[in-house]
């Protein structure tokens, strides 16, 4: 009986311990108030550390309060993080370092890091998938392989990244993609 009752309570702190690490291991999360309502990012800090502190150090100072999606394609996804409604061009830091090699994939509901065609051009401008986009994952490290950053996932709102993602769109200037109506991202806070 009272081997039995030890063997119980190791099970039970081991679950308790297991637990706590699970917890431990959630990241940041990031919620990005828009004009059609809310997303609630949880970051990978783990597997993608310094892009983790860039996105975060862009919330912080409130880069992304009153940006846009400006890039929205239906069946792909949602990009924004760099322009105001007038399409200005918002400041940028420096680049970072590629980070798609950690394992994380661009699945539906993943937020990754926008780029230009060379690998570690990364600023301030992110996108969420609308799909699995596995033609955006790491495969080999040179510029046609690289991917894009994957370095969280959406855990709240969802739905709304759905309505971002049906919003008619069209052109702004040169660029194509945009939605006619501007779809704010009205403030970027990190949740403690």
């Amino acid at each position: 009986m009272i081997k039995a009752r030890a063997f119980h309570f190791a099970v039970l702190v081991s679950l308790a311990g297991f637990a706590a690490a699970a917890v431990a291991a959630e990241g940041p999360r990031v919620r990005l108030t828009t004009t059609l309502g809310v997303i609630e990012i949880e970051l990978d800090q783990k597997r993608a550390p310094a892009t983790v502190r860039n996105f975060v150090g862009y919330v912080e100072r409130g880069d992304y309060n009153g940006t846009i999606f400006h890039r929205v394609i239906r069946g792909f996804m949602i990009q924004g993080g760099g322009f105001t409604p007038d399409m200005k061009r918002t400041p940028n830091r420096a680049p970072i370092r590629n980070e798609a090699d950690n394992g994380l994939r661009n699945l539906t509901g993943t937020i990754a890091m926008a780029r230009t065609s060379r690998p570690h051009s990364a600023t301030g401008q992110f996108f969420i998938n609308t799909v699995d986009n596995a033609n955006l994952d790491h495969r080999t490290k040179d510029a046609r392989g690289w991917g894009y950053t994957v370095f969280g996932r959406v855990v709240k709102g969802m739905d709304v990244v759905r309505r971002i993602e049906d919003t008619p769109t069209g052109r702004a200037g040169r660029m194509s993609n945009v939605p006619r109506r501007a779809v704010v991202i009205e403030k970027a806070e990190l949740l403690r």
